[in-house]
């Protein structure tokens, strides 16, 4: 684990177990890693803040005394920070079972007690049991996990194969920008560098090792970005209307609910994520498929056969 990565771990571990709110200068003064100048501190501490969020963790904000104007402090409510194991399946179990480990080698790492004792010598009690490190284990384990939540915090461009609609392998680029989970599935969104897009990929279909590629700290992430609203969005499938020849096209009858059939086509609702995966998805079987919906698919695949007949004559 990077050392940006171990002090993000330790500020959610001591913002989770404490019992009240903890102050900037209280964190300062007991997590390992806030260096330097008061506004380099401030600094960093903001963009811890924006890193936590971004990975879905919320930090609440308050005060001890709502009528005096006292120092604001911070805290992570137990009750924001539990997953529903039961919706999991032992694959989309095992993408987290790295998180747990490396979770419980944190909380029992010597910074991370380090900083709980420190706190408790400042009269800030703590509470261990409220961190949930007696969760469910298993020992198959996903080091991409690790990869990709390193390389959100170190701001650093990863690469992976991805299985795509067709379960096809695609070579991916891209700077992440946060992680998250919706439904049982854990998701890494980002800009894609190839296709130039903001880009949701579940972790699952990663079909390769994640590597991390030249120096961090080469990209920002939008101020505007934030993790929730793409799961949000991407939870909300698109449908497109298609048509397909009988006993064509098998792959897209899968994934769809018929709407009619007749003696030659069948007329499909198709539920997609990004158009250009719709338009390469009905273009891979030829004459035996087409969009009759949406208007800007049907459009954007006309475009493509016309590039195909310039290119291929």
């Amino acid at each position: 684990m990077s050392r940006k990565s171990e002090r993000l771990v330790n500020l959610t571990i001591a913002l989770l177990a404490t019992k009240r709110w903890i102050t900037k200068s209280e964190i300062f003064g007991t997590i390992d890693g806030y260096d330097g100048e008061a506004d380099a501190k401030e600094r960093m501490f903001e963009r811890d803040k924006e890193d936590l969020r971004n990975l879905g963790i919320d930090i609440e904000v308050g005060t001890f005394d709502p009528l005096f104007e006292d120092e604001a402090g911070y805290r992570i409510r137990s009750e924001n920070y539990r997953l529903n194991f039961d919706l999991l399946t032992s694959r989309e179990f095992s993408l987290i079972s790295m998180a747990i480990q490396s979770w419980r080698g944190a909380v029992l790492g010597s910074s991370a007690l380090s900083a709980l004792v420190k706190l408790k010598s400042l009269g800030i009690d703590s509470d261990l049991d409220a961190i949930g490190t007696n969760v469910p284990h298993i020992k198959i384990s996903d080091s991409n996990f690790a990869a990709v939540i390193d390389a959100i915090a170190e701001r650093r461009i990863i690469s992976f194969t991805y299985l795509g609609p067709e379960l096809e392998e695609q070579s991916r680029v891209i700077e992440p920008y946060g992680a998250g989970t919706r439904a049982g599935r854990w998701y890494v969104a980002g800009r894609d560098l190839d296709r130039r897009d903001l880009r949701l990929f579940r972790m699952d279909r990663i079909d390769s090792e994640v590597h991390p590629q030249g120096k961090a700290d080469s990209y920002a992430i939008p101020a505007d970005f934030h993790m929730h609203t793409m799961l949000d969005f991407h939870s909300q499938n698109l449908n497109a209307v298609i048509r397909v020849r009988r006993d064509k096209a098998h792959s897209l009858r899968t994934q769809s609910q018929l709407i009619s059939e007749d003696d030659e086509w069948s007329t499909l609702n198709y539920p997609y994520l990004y158009e250009a995966d719709l338009v390469r998805a009905v273009l891979w079987h030829l004459d035996d498929a087409y969009i009759i919906e949406p208007p800007s698919a049907v459009v954007a695949i006309q475009t493509a056969l016309n590039e195909i007949v310039k290119l291929h004559g």
